[in-house]
């Protein structure tokens, strides 16, 4: 990650204020804990439920992250969420469940707010960037159509995706685009508890055990891979799923605390590539957030593995700080072309992180 405030600062050179929708929750705890140490936000306003608001945090969090609270916001009285207790604020990072999600975003980028959103309430919505920041942040070209279908000035939603498909289209971004389309997708996850939020999946259910079900997961992520990986219209006011890419997934809940691990097929619409070019396309990934300087940005987009064991959740979740994505496993297929093995850290890029890095790409190129 770049080392000072002043290569990582906004287009305007200043520090902006970010506020947390769901602030109490692992989401919104995760986000404090990178928010705390970025230079290009300063941490201005909490929002949490009614059972929440008017709490200092450290009275009404229960924290679950491995890392202290930081000592600046234990007394930081936590607020409605509701855009008149957010004034000062220049950004807004939402943690909210889907459950109240919807609205609440809403009136917040009716408020003129920039919003980048966690839930998946509006990840589907045509005008609205459903962004994996090391992957398609060309879709932030959707912002002008969604101000001026909401009558907005300076208010738009970006959303990041499922936790699951944020590691699957990274590797599948780098291929499609050195070998062109892809035909066909099989993914397996392996996705660890804290996907579930806390309290999250009871004990009895988790330990000495797998649950083979996600309800809702297996859809998510074959709909947005296809949002992701496409284009936009050529009026740039909506995006342009991929019409040919089928993918297919079964999605598991495994008794690891974070990281998602998935085991991937792929088969090309061409003539397939060979391994090793393969390798090297996934090593020499590049994307625009790292060029420009952003400060979340990995140096290494992705961290190819030779060892025949890897990747693995309790080693290799935080490559990258949590926002690179590790491939090992890397070979030929007997049925489709090519198959892997990616572990993404889920609360990271899978959540906060990538809500922070799609933040910090849209000051920089002037967005908020």
């Amino acid at each position: 990650m770049a080392s000072s405030a002043s290569s990582s600062s906004s287009s305007s050179g200043r520090v902006l204020n970010a506020g947390i929708l769901g602030a109490t929750g692992t989401v919104g705890q995760r986000f404090i804990v990178l928010l705390a140490q970025n230079p290009m936000f300063r941490i201005h306003s909490f929002g949490a439920s009614e059972r929440s608001s008017g709490r200092q945090y450290s009275q009404a969090a229960k924290w679950k992250m491995s890392e202290l609270m930081p000592q600046e916001i234990r007394d930081v009285v936590v607020k409605p969420c509701d855009p008149t207790h957010f004034a000062g604020c220049d950004v807004i990072f939402s943690g909210l469940d889907a459950s109240v999600a919807g609205d609440i975003e809403k009136a917040f980028m009716e408020a003129d707010f920039a919003v980048f959103s966690n839930a998946k309430n509006y990840r589907m919505v045509p005008n609205v960037p459903l962004c994996v920041p090391v992957v398609n942040t060309d879709h932030y070209s959707l912002i002008a159509a969604q101000r001026a279908h909401y009558g907005m000035k300076k208010g738009f939603i970006v959303t990041n995706s499922n936790c699951s498909t944020s590691g699957l289209v990274v590797p599948l971004k780098a291929l499609q685009d050195s070998f062109g389309p892809l035909k066909r997708v099989i993914v397996t996850t392996l996705q660890a508890i804290s996907g579930a939020g806390y309290p999250g999946v009871a004990s009895l259910d988790i330990l000495d055990n797998i649950v083979p079900l996600i309800s809702g997961e297996e859809p998510k992520m074959e709909a947005e891979v296809l949002k992701i990986l496409g284009g936009l219209n050529d009026s740039a006011t909506a995006c342009a799923p991929l019409p040919d890419l089928k993918v297919s997934a079964t999605c598991n809940r495994v008794p690891v605390v974070d990281g998602h691990t998935e085991c991937v097929n792929v088969e090309f619409s061409g003539t397939p590539p060979s391994i090793d070019a393969i390798k090297k396309c996934l090593r020499e990934f590049t994307c625009e957030a790292q060029t420009i300087g952003c400060y979340s940005a990995p140096k290494q987009v992705m961290v190819v593995t030779e060892e025949e064991d890897r990747p693995q959740p309790r080693l290799d979740r935080n490559a990258g700080e949590g926002m690179a994505v590790t491939v090992g496993r890397i070979r030929e297929c007997p049925v489709f072309h090519v198959r892997f093995t990616l572990l993404v850290h889920n609360t990271v890029l899978g959540a906060a992180g990538a809500s922070i890095l799609n933040a910090e790409y849209a000051a920089k190129k002037g967005f908020i």
